[in-house]
């Protein structure tokens, strides 16, 4: 089979423990080297994030990713919607130049699902759908939380117009049938796995040396540097701590500079006083990470959402135990191989921290628990599940709107009213309900050559010409 894996604003082989580099990017790599391990094809398209990036990175026989350019270098994510059009033409481009064609689409995260949608249709390919984060349970997850209207709609929108629904755990499958109201029959639940040639335990002394990290208790937590993660309660935690002599906190993740989280972070962390026991070393690669694993004795994941949580399965195949979130995706994960607290109590993170600091034998036990839960997690296994998934999936109908340029036309013309509000009044309305009538309207009004709108309804000239002449008058 011949797969294209659709990860447009996150780089399976970029640096992780950046803004936009996480969980998501460590399950679109394994996934696709595991796919090609097992015969299959597999083209993971990302965009261009750095004029340094190569065209193609050849991750293993069978498997590639393929930078496609839409969009100028670091744009925000927010933004990356005006370049969906753009990204999907230069594939399309791509996969024809290289005389490609796909049995299947799998995307990951929501834009990416708008660019698999749109080319499902085109290609009459089956698609499947991953978010791996869903906006509104983000917004339940934590006050202070932001999503656009756009992303919520069109999470939904996807969900509707994919041929399956990819869960990584029965919380999101869930939140995806109550939140959004899909069948259970349409999603499917399947974890992710761990890379236990990258992690395994090193010696925790050794560890410690090679990172020049002293012989206390050690805390760690690693991953995107964000509020939903936790991290001002885990620091609050930790300086409910002041007595327990040499412990210190290391938070892996981030840019050390140009970083406005981890700056305002580490400006708490001054103001608690805690400064000398707690370190940032900004992102890391995996090998380095492993270490970092391996000379913790506590890994801390106190995130108000997860929606599988990779990086406390990553300690625990190091055998690190975790105190975690009780909420959402980790119980799954973790169940009792760690400590699960809730997330908004510094007391409970603190009260767990030292009883582990304070139990050698509880320690032990959750290691050798954590090390042995983490074999449950195997991506062969995994990918295998996905491939059945695959092959049901291939043999489904697909739900095709008329014609492609309807479909690309409605999604254009939904981006541009989530941009520019004040043009919205009824007209999301009609959107919502595909009434195209009302479209073609609004397309009249502003006029082709329209600088606000040219850019997105051009492409559909011929096609909203046809609508107005034929249709609507």
């Amino acid at each position: 089979m011949r797969i294209a894996i659709i990860s447009f604003h996150g780089c399976p082989v970029a640096r992780l423990g950046e803004k936009d580099t996480g969980g998501m990017n460590v399950y679109v790599l394994n996934l696709a080297k595991e796919l090609a391990r097992l015969g299959h094809t597999v083209d993971v398209f990302t965009r261009f994030h750095d004029p340094l990036d190569p065209e193609i990175v050849e991750l293993e026989p069978g498997a590639k990713v393929i930078h496609i350019k839409a969009g100028p270098f670091g744009e925000k994510k927010a933004e990356l919607p005006f370049y969906i059009r753009e990204f999907v033409d230069n594939l399309v481009a791509n996969s024809y130049t290289a005389g490609n064609s796909y049995d299947l689409i799998h995307s990951n995260y929501w834009i990416s699902g708008e660019v698999a949608s749109i080319l499902s249709d085109r290609w009459e390919s089956p698609h499947v759908a991953t978010f791996h984060t869903l906006a509104k349970t983000k917004l339940r997850a934590r006050a202070g939380e932001r999503e656009s209207s756009l992303r919520i709609n069109l999470e939904r929108q996807v969900m509707d117009q994919s041929t399956e629904i990819l869960a990584l755990t029965q919380a999101e499958k869930s939140d995806i049938i109550n939140m959004y109201g899909m069948s259970s029959s349409k999603v499917s639940v399947i974890p992710a796995g761990v890379d236990t040639r990258t992690f395994y335990p090193e010696d925790k002394t050794e560890a410690k040396q090679k990172l020049g990290i002293n012989s206390g208790q050690t805390i760690l937590y690693a991953g995107r540097i964000e509020p939903i993660k936790g991290l001002d309660i885990l620091l609050d935690a930790f300086r409910m701590l002041d007595g327990s002599g040499d412990a210190q906190l290391i938070i892996v993740g981030g840019s050390l500079s140009e970083d406005k989280e981890l700056d305002r972070l580490r400006s708490k962390v001054d103001r608690l006083g805690i400064s000398e026991k707690v370190m940032f070393t900004g992102s890391v690669g995996q090998s380095e990470l492993r270490s970092y694993y391996s000379a913790a004795d506590v890994f801390a994941l106190p995130s108000h959402y997860e929606s599988f949580g990779l990086v406390a399965l990553e300690a625990m195949a190091c055998g690190v135990p975790c105190i975690s979130s009780n909420r959402h995706s980790p119980p799954e994960v973790i169940e009792d191989s760690g400590i699960l607290v809730n997330p908004y109590s510094e007391t409970e993170i603190s009260d767990a921290i030292l009883s582990l600091a304070n139990n050698s034998k509880l320690l032990e036990e959750l290691s050798e628990k954590s090390l042995k839960r983490s074999y449950d997690f195997s991506w062969k296994k995994n990918a295998q599940q996905i491939c059945e998934l695959y092959e049901i999936d291939s043999d489904k109908p697909m739900k095709n709107f008329d014609k492609f340029y309807e479909l690309a036309a409605y999604r254009t013309l939904v981006t541009v009213c989530d941009f520019f509000p004040d043009k919205k009044q009824n007209l999301i309305l009609s959107l919502l309900k595909f009434d195209y009538a009302d479209l073609i309207k609004w397309a009249n009004d502003f006029g082709l050559d329209n600088p606000i709108t040219k850019d997105f309804l051009l492409p559909f000239e011929e096609w909203l010409n046809n609508k107005s002449s034929n249709t609507f008058q």
